[in-house]
């Protein structure tokens, strides 16, 4: 188990974020929030119980970033998103489908001009979380594509953000407050979970967009000037991870396609430090987009662990896969995470807590394995 340590991130071992929620924290959630039988203090109580010892599962894993498990969160974008000045979240009938399954049918709607409030309450999780572990703590937010993308044109409301461009530069001022504002609450380990870059890889959505009138390789292009731009001011002791995924809603996704058409943006295009990308999968394509990775202190973590199933990848096919990685990137410039995270909503993958707790067990294994340690 690590205990306080000076070790810093990036870390060989590592994971996207989200954990599936306990029984506890989903009854208390449901007596608030539907049943309205406990007051919002009873059901933080119960929500930092449960962070405590899920920051105590994480380092006993041998872990040495760690996160709240987004325990206090229904989704992994809506809830920081509802946060932000201009935001509002609107429950309508239908949900974005997944393959087999359906999302919970919230909306986001722009009705004013964004901003990040000096009280957006992530601010406060991070400061119980950073308050609670030894390690380094790790809060995952939405990277700013999907402000854009998860928000429908007619849902946007203000006149001058029919521009587009407007509207991003407004989103990476915005998001650039937000990094401050972190930096300043004490995080030295922000992540964006940036995921519709894989999704403008899909011959599908890239096609829906073309319909749209969006040419998808612009769009790559001005989600990653968005990114760049949003954490471009931040201190040098501040390091900055993008998840990219193809979705995940209990254990389904949405889009397949390989990383080609925007690695180069990805890599070389936003300035982010450490990559977690989805590659547990023929969804995700090959390993050729590695090549794109720029020599120096950048890291990939590949995700060949999944979060979807229970199944336990074995240990010696992880070093084959490794193995095949570093044909296209320094082994040196890589790391291990699951693919995603375990519970993007609140309803979690279709596994079992047990599962996961083996899952994180074995990226650590992999790190030692590989590399002789989670901080070499």
């Amino acid at each position: 188990m690590p205990t306080a340590t000076t070790s810093k991130p990036p870390y060989r071992a590592d994971h996207v974020g989200s954990l599936l929620r306990p029984a506890a924290v989903k009854e208390a959630r449901k007596r608030y929030f539907e049943d309205k039988v406990i007051d919002r203090e009873e059901l933080r109580e119960i929500e930092d119980a449960a962070i405590r010892d899920a920051v105590r599962m994480q380092e006993n894993a041998g872990l040495m970033a760690v996160t709240d498990g987004e325990y206090r969160r229904s989704f992994w974008h809506y809830d920081f998103m509802g946060g932000l000045t201009g935001f509002e979240m609107e429950e309508r009938t239908d949900g974005v489908q997944f393959h087999g399954a359906t999302l919970r049918p919230i909306f986001p709607t722009i009705k004013e001009k964004l901003d990040f409030p000096d009280d957006h309450p992530m601010l406060e999780h991070y400061r119980y979380l950073a308050s609670v572990t030894g390690v380094t703590p790790k809060i995952s937010i939405p990277g700013p594509s999907c402000c854009h993308f998860r928000t429908a044109k007619e849902d946007i409301h203000p006149k001058e953000y029919q521009d587009l461009e407007f509207l991003f530069a407004d989103l990476a001022r915005t998001y650039a407050k937000a990094v401050k504002a972190f930096y300043d609450a004490g995080c030295r380990y922000l992540q964006m979970d940036d995921i519709f870059f894989a999704y403008l890889c899909d011959p599908k959505i890239r096609a829906q967009k073309a319909a749209d009138g969006l040419d998808p390789d612009w769009l790559i292009e001005q989600y990653a000037g968005m990114m760049h731009d949003a954490i471009a001011a931040r201190p040098d002791d501040m390091l900055i991870g993008m998840h990219m995924c193809r979705g995940n809603f209990q254990s389904t996704w949405v889009a397949e396609g390989a990383y080609d058409p925007a690695a180069d943006a990805v890599f070389n295009q936003t300035g982010v430090d450490i990559y977690f990308m989805e590659y547990d999968s023929d969804r995700a394509g090959g390993l050729e987009p590695l090549r794109l990775l720029p020599k120096g202190a950048k890291r990939v973590l590949p995700g060949f662990i999944t979060t979807k199933t229970g199944d336990l990848e074995r240990l010696d096919d992880l070093k084959r896969k490794f193995d095949a990685a570093s044909k296209f990137a320094d082994i040196g410039q890589l790391g291990i995470a699951p693919q995603c995270g375990f519970a993007s909503t609140e309803e979690g993958n279709k596994i079992t807590e047990d599962d996961q707790k083996r899952k994180l067990d074995l990226v650590v294994r992999t790190a030692e394995a590989i590399w002789g340690g989670v901080d070499k």
